[in-house]
């Protein structure tokens, strides 16, 4: 923490689980793996409750749950193409000398083609390099 706080980085410092997805001045949370999956999961979790009961809310409702349904539907599949870890395939793991982008447990091939596609761009970017290049300086914090 108190690293953080001394670093150049605009550091924000504790940020509460509810306001995670929420607060406009945090692009970046740090946690431990076991905190992460937990919260990814529940998050995972969450949504699918929620749209599940959308989606049964919309279809066995009556004319007018199925036509708010239907003018819904580009903002349903904005959503769900934002959300989608197919889509995104995964996520760098940091702190590795290397590029290492770690998948979800469920990845089917597109997922994979995702993943691998997120790896290409984090090479292509010289994604490790511009972070080993933007710690320098900080002490003990890049080493």
């Amino acid at each position: 923490f108190s690293l953080l706080e001394g670093s150049p980085l605009p550091f924000v410092g504790n940020v509460e689980g509810h306001d995670l997805l929420t607060d406009p001045g945090v692009d970046v949370v740090v946690c431990d793996g076991f905190v992460g999956n937990v919260f990814l999961k529940a998050l995972e979790g969450g949504i699918n409750a929620v749209t599940s009961f959308l989606r049964n809310g919309i279809r066995s409702g009556g004319p007018r749950e199925k036509l708010g349904g239907l003018l819904l539907q580009p903002v349903f599949a904005a959503l769900r193409e934002r959300l989608s870890y197919e889509r995104h395939g995964g996520a760098p793991l940091l702190g590795v000398n290397g590029v290492v982008v770690i998948g979800h447990g469920r990845s089917d091939a597109a997922a994979i083609a995702g993943a691998i596609n997120a790896a290409r761009r984090a090479v292509a970017a010289r994604l490790n390099e511009r972070i080993a290049q933007g710690m320098k300086g900080w002490g003990n914090i890049g080493s």
